[in-house]
């Protein structure tokens, strides 16, 4: 069975330096009335305190406080667990601390784990912004070390046989969502700096390089020249044109540089040579576009419905009648009717009548059904 434990002394004196003593009643944000120790229950407005009735206070509100430690909590806890729980709770309230990791963590084992959640519960609403408290900061990690700490004794982990190594869990557990991840710093690190210090630095100008961008490679502009515009008619280039760039290079849509050409003087034309004329282009004719055939599908409609052939129908009805007849004359006959000779039974009539008119009647349904059938169509 677990043992109850009690407050000890350690508890109170960790809650008395965070709380702080007040010896008049303060308002609390929330409306309410402190005094003391952190006393709320009683505290009101224009109240006074001593220290030692504050304090005779504070044991009081812890009993509250260690009975639901003791009731919530379902693994066994030392002196220094119990206590440190025992200031958190009176934090935070036994309602929070129902529902926080840190009594999940506790009843499932982990107590390291639910030291960690700690640190969770530091923040607080100052000016209707929630943000983090450094004095809950401090009040965490006291409570954290008191937590931790051994009743025996502190357990040595000496560095050579336990190497610390960097736990990134509870950063991508959102454990502490508002310290993002340091990017890895180069360090000038002196040569007189030990085999660790030196390993440390190499390890992050390592991380530096393969984590920095890569540099963009500049390299010569290229000049984009717009593509020649398209005639539907062109003209044919005359002797002059010929003669005066005989070795025009044509422009391509991809130029490094333009290229000057030194300018040549205009060779004068023979007089006596008649141009040629130029010659006639055939005119492009435009391509009729081929004809779009549109498919037209057939839309077969359902034949109309027959109409319902009444005289047909006429046989199956009076055989129905006839079957109901029947089965009421039945009925009659077995209940009402008095023994015609010795020796017959009315109801026993009656019997074998209304058989005979139930089987009329689900004939001639029958009949009138397949008349419907056959008046519908296939």
């Amino acid at each position: 069975m677990k043992p109850r434990r009690q407050v000890s002394r350690a508890a109170i004196d960790l809650i008395k330096r965070f709380e702080g003593y007040r010896r008049k009643a303060a308002q609390t944000p929330d409306g309410r009335w402190t005094l003391g120790y952190g006393h709320v229950l009683t505290a009101r407005e224009g109240a006074e305190v001593s220290k030692e009735d504050a304090e005779a206070l504070l044991l009081y509100d812890l009993i509250e406080v260690a009975h639901a430690v003791n009731e919530l909590t379902l693994v066994p806890l030392n002196a220094n667990q119990f206590d440190a729980l025992c200031s958190f709770v009176f934090n935070i309230g036994t309602e929070n601390y129902r529902s926080s990791a840190v009594l999940r963590r506790l009843n499932e084992g982990a107590a390291l784990q639910a030291a960690a959640s700690l640190e969770m519960w530091r923040k607080a609403e100052q000016g209707g912004e929630r943000i983090v408290i450094d004095a809950l900061v401090r009040r965490r990690a006291a409570e954290k070390l008191l937590f931790l700490t051994p009743a025996d004794g502190w357990i040595p982990a000496p560095t050579p046989m336990l190497p610390p190594q960097v736990d990134l869990e509870p950063l991508a557990a959102g454990v502490f969502e508002d310290q993002p991840a340091e990017e890895p710093v180069r360090t000038e690190v002196p040569e007189a700096a030990s085999a660790s210090e030196r390993a440390v630095a190499a390890v992050g100008a390592r991380l530096q390089q393969i984590l920095s961008e890569p540099e963009l490679q500049t390299g010569p502009a290229l000049r984009l020249t717009p593509a020649p515009q398209f005639d539907p008619d062109p003209e044919p280039p005359s002797q002059s044109d010929t003669a005066e760039a005989p070795h025009q290079d044509s422009p391509t849509l991809f130029d490094v540089a333009p290229r000057e050409e030194p300018q040549s003087k205009p060779k004068p034309e023979p007089e006596s040579e008649p141009k040629p004329e130029p010659v006639p282009q055939p005119v492009a004719q435009p391509v009729a576009a081929p004809p779009v055939v549109v498919r037209q599908e057939k839309v077969v409609l359902p034949p109309p419905a027959a109409p319902i052939d009444w005289v047909g129908l006429a046989a199956p009805i009076g055989l129905g009648v006839a079957g109901v007849l029947l089965v009421a004359a039945a009925l009659f006959f077995g209940f009402y009717a008095q023994d015609a000779a010795p020796g017959v039974n009315p109801r026993a009539i009656g019997w074998v009548g209304g058989l005979a008119g139930i089987s009329m009647l689900a004939f001639s349904a029958y009949l009138a059904l397949r008349r419907l059938e056959g008046a519908e169509g296939p």
